[in-house]
């Protein structure tokens, strides 16, 4: 039950927080203001994604005074706490500033190094260098692929909520409990903040909420153990994470057969292809939660069922994520 009420505690809070931060990011002008053509807006939106942390480091600061779990039961939670508040500052920085990218990756890194000291890192080599890099370059992955995909009203916001709601399920049977906590605490917050994101946006996440939910996703993420039954399950985190992920590797594959850097700007996003064939961003969105929620179920049944079963479920959806490229690639593009 005190899931449930953690929960609804996040999503209030978010809720009454963004407004706050909505009124305040008018007052000082804090927008994001549509100066390019990539911009997908056409009127001045203001930033309030800090509200996402807000919410979230309150309501954990709130499990831990007010609940009488056992001494070292939600440890790992102030490593996430401590980390992810850092995560969070260089996004409010980038959005003020536009920080260079050396500068946020020397952040993630220490960011990342902070887990790694509560113990939250992939666990998978006997080589615990090999076993850091990786987590490194997994929580740069999914930081960037929760900002990348933050191209349309409620798609991030909405997609990382039902994969933080994902991970709570996926990860519930383990019983680690600081995961739990911090999953269902993330998606309370994301369906706060979804409220005022959707289409019509209100608000926009920017690099201060984007890049922190990628990071509390990526945290979350390691934190489970999805090989109990079998190596199969460590594929759990991708398929969640799924669409996010997808999106990533396909705007690079595009810009790249484009002849364009993989790092700078462009339409390729998914999203972006599915509104240029007429359909609306709620439309999009709705597609979009329904992938995740689908992913996250075939997660979930890749970590209770046999090796065989799992291997299937795999195969079939890196099937119908090069039918869906093929779908996706407009005129030039294909062959």
């Amino acid at each position: 039950m005190i899931y449930a009420d953690v929960f609804i505690i996040s999503l209030l809070a978010t809720l009454i927080i963004t407004k706050l931060f909505k009124k305040t990011a008018a007052k000082i002008g804090f927008y994001d203001i549509p100066h390019t053509d990539l911009k997908t807006h056409s009127d001045p939106t203001p930033y309030a994604g800090s509200s996402i942390w807000l919410s979230f480091i309150m309501v954990m600061i709130g499990l831990r005074v007010f609940t009488s779990y056992q001494t070292g039961t939600l440890h790992q939670l102030r490593g996430i706490l401590y980390s992810g508040s850092i995560v969070f500052l260089l996004g409010i920085l980038d959005d003020i500033f536009d920080l260079n990218y050396i500068v946020k990756f020397i952040g993630q890194v220490i960011a990342v190094a902070i887990l790694i000291k509560y113990n939250i890192f992939i666990k998978l080599f006997p080589f615990q260098a090999l076993n850091y890099t990786l987590s490194l370059f997994w929580v740069i992955l999914v930081i960037n692929a929760i900002n990348i995909i933050d191209v349309m009203d409620g798609l991030s916001s909405g997609v990382a909520a039902m994969a933080a709601l994902g991970f709570f399920f996926v990860t519930l049977p383990t019983e680690k409990i600081y995961v739990n906590f911090a999953a269902i605490i993330l998606c309370g917050a994301l369906a706060g903040f979804w409220f005022f994101n959707r289409p019509p946006a209100k608000v926009f996440m920017g690099d201060a909420g984007s890049l922190f939910t990628g990071f509390i996703l990526a945290a979350i993420s390691m934190g489970a153990d999805y090989s109990s039954g079998h190596l199969i399950g460590i594929f759990a985190p991708f398929l969640i994470l799924g669409v996010p992920i997808y999106d990533t590797l396909l705007v690079s594959y595009f810009r790249y057969r484009k002849g364009h850097s993989v790092f700078k700007g462009s339409h390729d996003h998914y999203a972006l292809r599915l509104k240029r064939r007429g359909l609306s961003a709620s439309k999009i969105d709705i597609i979009s939660y329904s992938v995740t929620t689908a992913l996250a179920v075939s997660a979930f049944a890749i970590t209770v069922l046999s090796g065989a079963y799992a291997i299937l479920i795999i195969v079939a959806i890196i099937f119908l994520a090069g039918l869906g490229m093929g779908i996706l690639s407009e005129p030039g593009e294909s062959g």
